[in-house]
């Protein structure tokens, strides 16, 4: 960390240093670790959620066109491929409720690395079915990662049952950031 120096008297301002100084203090005040990781967990759910709605044509009830997705279109690029995806139905089933369910775990800040574990294992499925899709698919992985390893912040039921189950305040919670 630079260290304040003093303003100089010829001209009344700060050095540098001090200026850049102050300015990381405010960028470590707007970006307050629980507020990023709402925002991770906000913006991660949003595109699978977006696409599991899609999927639906009410309660449990698959519509045709996400079973014919996976049964005609879609396929898994592997090596010797592409593949068709093994038993479409069961598939576009696993998929669309994983769409629908992660992402309210995510929003609620329940289960949170598991929600996000979930969405990272979809998020190389969809890789390896859309290959070109990479840039954006490296983004969701990079949100899915960060909210595995520093949890779900402060704001959050994971960190509101951490904080019930634990009133000394003893153990570590999921929803603190490590240091």
């Amino acid at each position: 960390m630079i260290t304040e120096q003093p303003m100089t008297p010829a001209s009344g301002l700060a050095s540098p240093g001090a200026l850049i100084d102050r300015a990381n203090h405010l960028m470590q005040a707007l970006a307050m670790p629980s507020l990023v990781q709402l925002v991770l967990r906000l913006a991660l759910a949003v595109p699978f959620w977006r696409s599991g709605l899609l999927k639906w044509d009410g309660f449990l009830r698959l519509n045709d066109t996400a079973v014919t997705l996976f049964s005609d279109e879609f396929m898994l690029h592997l090596p010797g491929g592409p593949y068709h995806f093994p038993a479409p139905t069961v598939m576009a089933f696993l998929s669309g409720s994983g769409e629908i369910m992660f992402p309210i775990l995510l929003v609620l800040g329940l289960g949170t690395r598991f929600a996000a574990l979930g969405l990272l294992v979809m998020t190389v499925i969809v890789e390896l079915t859309v290959p070109d899709g990479w840039p954006i698919h490296l983004t969701w992985a990079a949100m899915a990662l960060a909210l595995m390893a520093y949890g779900p912040g402060h704001i959050s039921l994971d960190h509101l049952i951490c904080r019930i189950r634990s009133p000394d305040g003893a153990q570590r919670n999921p929803g603190q950031v490590a240091r």
